[in-house]
């Protein structure tokens, strides 16, 4: 029984349904059996995995801006949701560059939109809300940030999302104390990868774009480390959160790191070797070729330590590293071949996952 059953027959919200993300964590929910609504501003992407699922006629689907104060009040108190992830936001450190003041004003003020909704909100309701790994001040140490660590950024994601932190820590002591009705949670995750994925500027998307129409990717830090994971890791952080924030009410406010393990830190140019034997190339030389154009800043390593997320969730990753790169790489051959139903690949991915957990006697997994 995954989650303890908690979201069967229960409304949950999702703020950036449409993105890649939000796409996974909609199919999740609804074969959780959740009556799922959804809140973006647009389909982000073409293709996208929200349109080539269908996910559209499978839930409430609404369009609006983050930002949007009003919209977003009628539609929380419309749909009385018992429960909210929040994870619309400007994801592309490349487009913070070039429009900070939409990045700023989705990450932090789309944020606090949803708190200041929450504010007045009498319906009981958790809310988990998600920002990033890159919300902590990175100063290139070798070991894993934890959640008490200073948060900030060098450059305008960075910043935007230490932001959307400052404006959850503040309402949170201001207005959801003394009984109030909403419980909040903080999710940060970073690193994800996973079939769906075509937003611009990030190096799985960009090499399925580039190899299924024969060329070789472009890549600009080849030796830059990241703890890559699957999406479907910090998504059942996420839903763990919301497990046990309706339970314990002692969680309420707290904020929790959900990485991969330890030894999945590899570089991008080992990753795209790794994705390229997957999909056919014999070397990494023939996938991808460095360039020497970096136009923005970008940290060369940057982990999570998720020591409480184990002690308090009892959350720990599920998969290899190695399991991680098969799932993406059948995911996108499955849809570049069109040799598979999405939707129901999809299904399956998330079933193998809730496998690998209950095979490793994950505490999501049990009633």
């Amino acid at each position: 029984m995954m989650f303890g059953n908690i979201y069967r027959g229960r409304r949950v919200l999702i703020t950036g349904h449409t993105g890649f993300k939000g796409s996974w964590l909609t199919c999740w929910l609804l074969k959780l059996g959740a009556n799922v609504i959804g809140i973006s501003k647009d389909v982000p992407t073409h293709p996208a995995m929200f349109e080539e699922l269908g996910l559209a006629r499978r839930m409430r689907h609404h369009q609006a801006d983050v930002r949007d104060l009003e919209a977003m009040r009628e539609l929380i108190n419309g749909e009385q949701p018992d429960f909210i992830f929040h994870l619309a936001a400007q994801a592309i450190v490349s487009a913070s560059y070039t429009d900070p003041a939409e990045t700023m004003s989705t990450n932090a003020m789309g944020t606090m939109n949803i708190l200041e909704v929450l504010r007045t909100f009498q319906h009981p309701c958790v809310a988990v809300m998600i920002t990033s790994d890159k919300c902590y001040d990175n100063v290139e140490w070798v070991w894993g940030y934890r959640e008490t660590d200073s948060l900030g950024g060098k450059d305008i994601y960075s910043g935007s999302k230490g932001a959307a932190e400052l404006v959850i820590k503040s309402y949170l002591h201001s207005f959801f104390q003394n009984s109030h009705p909403v419980r909040l949670g903080v999710g940060r995750a970073g690193n994800v990868i996973g079939g769906g994925d075509w937003a611009r500027d990030r190096i799985v998307a960009d090499c399925m774009r580039a190899w299924s129409e024969g060329r070789t990717v472009e890549i600009r830090s080849p030796r830059a480390t990241r703890p890559w994971q699957h999406v479907l890791e910090p998504l059942s952080g996420y839903l763990a959160l919301g497990q046990a924030l309706n339970k314990e009410a002692g969680l309420h406010g707290e904020a929790f790191n959900f990485g991969p393990r330890a030894e999945q830190n590899h570089s991008v140019i080992e990753l795209l070797g790794d994705l390229g034997r997957h999909w056919g190339f014999d070397n990494s030389a023939e996938a991808c070729q460095i360039t020497a154009n970096i136009p923005f800043h970008e940290a060369g390593l940057l982990k999570l330590n998720c020591d409480k997320a184990l002690f308090h969730l009892k959350w720990e990753a599920n998969l290899a590293y190695a399991d991680a790169v098969r799932l993406v790489g059948d995911w996108y051959a499955a849809y570049y071949r069109k040799s598979a139903d999405m939707y129901a690949l999809t299904l399956e991915q998330i079933a193998a996952y809730e496998q690998a957990g209950i095979g490793q006697n994950r505490a999501w997994c049990q009633s």
